[in-house]
Parts: C-alpha cells; sequence; structure tokens
C-alpha cells in the first residue's frame, strides 16, 4: 500500500465510512468509554446526522485516503462548519501520531482562508486532542466543560494578515 495521502472533498456516499471512523473513536470522546450519558453527542454522529451535515454548504468535508484504488483506505475526515469553526477532525486509531491530523487541519484551513476566513478559527477540542491543538497554536477560551456525558475545551487561533 502506498503511503501517500490524498484529500478529496467527502460527498453524502462517504457518510457511512465517516460515521465508522468516529465510532471507534468515540471511547476517546466520551467520559464514559460505554458512551452512557453522551446520548445526544452519539445521535449527532450517527448516519442520518453525518448525511445531513454533507448535503449543507456551510459544512466543508473533505477526507484523507492512503494508497490508491482498491488498497486505498480512510486516512481521516476534517470538516469547517462556516468557514470557522473546525467540526469534525478524526483520524483512524492505527495512524495516530502520523501528521495526517496536520495535513487535514493545513488542507482545511487553506479552504477556509481560500473562501474569506481571514479572522481566525474555533474548536471544541477532546481532553484527548488538546496537545494536538495547542501544537497548531489555538488556546483555551475557557475551562474545561464537562456535560451530557463529554468533555471539551473550546478554542480558538487567531489568523495573522499575512496567515
Amino acid at each position: 500500500m502506498s503511503h501517500e495521502l490524498t484529500l478529496r472533498p467527502a460527498l453524502v456516499a462517504d457518510a457511512p465510512a465517516i460515521v465508522a471512523l468516529i465510532d471507534d473513536l468515540m471511547p476517546f470522546l466520551t467520559l464514559h468509554p460505554d458512551g452512557a450519558g453522551a446520548e445526544k453527542f452519539i445521535e449527532h454522529c450517527r448516519l442520518p446526522a453525518i448525511e445531513n451535515y454533507l448535503s449543507q454548504e456551510k459544512y466543508q468535508y473533505q477526507l484523507a485516503h492512503l494508497g490508491g484504488g482498491l488498497d486505498s483506505r480512510l486516512a481521516g475526515v476534517v470538516a469547517m462548519r462556516d468557514n470557522t469553526h473546525l467540526f469534525h477532525l478524526f483520524v483512524p486509531r492505527a495512524l495516530h501520531r502520523r501528521g495526517i491530523a496536520l495535513q487535514l487541519w493545513q488542507a482545511a484551513r487553506a479552504a477556509s482562508i481560500a473562501s474569506g476566513n481571514t479572522t481566525g478559527f474555533t474548536v471544541n477540542s477532546s481532553v484527548y486532542a488538546l496537545p494536538f491543538y495547542e501544537s497548531l497554536g489555538f488556546v483555551a477560551t475557557a475551562p474545561r466543560v464537562e456535560a451530557d456525558g463529554i468533555a471539551y475545551v473550546p478554542m480558538r487561533r487567531e489568523e495573522s494578515p499575512v496567515g
């Protein structure tokens, strides 16, 4: 299998693969590994919700694949909402810490800037992903929030006029 990463816009037909990826990572996202108390959050990560996001113009999803042709496998997904909020950024466990999330972020950021975002970005970081977002220049804008079975830290990254 090739180690070259290819990115492309996600289609509604990609929703099942995106749901499977998020579902596998759910223990990193919920307070309890079994998802207890996080039913509302989990519902927003199921097929009808993801298909709905993919069908709306305000969400821009991109998929990353490793390899090509029949050897291709999903290496991650990134989504921006309204060109300013990093809505989803997920990489399969087996591919963590290989720079894929960074490449997904860079692609999403570049697309948002090309679409007119000159002010900055927000994200609600999982506790697990906090060091990654800090490495990108995001800073916490509020303390850790625990609600509805999940924990997250609201963050913001300012954009400089020269990028």
